[in-house]
């Protein structure tokens, strides 16, 4: 019988999920503690050594900008900490960088209801 799904898909499952953690328990930054910061998406290479890891946040474009400079900051301890607690043989390397797709899929309800009410 075949497996529903890859190990890919179960490594990609596995380092949303501990990283997700990891930003919310384990880094002690004031300012990243008082930020809502959720992990969206992860794209895993094949040979799973290296991972873009999609972030979402709310807040001004000055904020996005703190957090991602801080993420890339703490980001050899989150690998260390995520690679401790998956127990993979390499640990892989992670890239941050924020998701605009909740920005633009917002944008576009909004022109598509402006749309609507001139038609309307």
């Amino acid at each position: 019988m075949a497996r529903e799904f890859s190990r890919g898909d179960r490594v990609r499952k596995a380092l949303i999920r501990e990283i997700s953690d990891v930003l919310a328990t384990e880094v002690k930054e004031p300012f990243l503690r008082d930020k809502i910061i959720s992990v969206t998406d992860l794209e895993l290479s094949k040979d799973f050594s290296h991972a873009k890891v999609f972030l979402s946040m709310l807040g001004s474009d000055e904020d996005k900008a703190k957090v991602m400079e801080l993420i890339e900051e703490y980001a050899p301890k989150i690998r260390t900490l995520v690679g401790r607690r998956l127990k993979l043989r390499y640990t892989t390397k992670l890239v941050f960088r924020f998701d605009d797709s909740l920005e633009r899929g917002t944008r576009v309800n909004e022109l598509l209801k402006k749309i609507a009410d001139e038609k309307g």
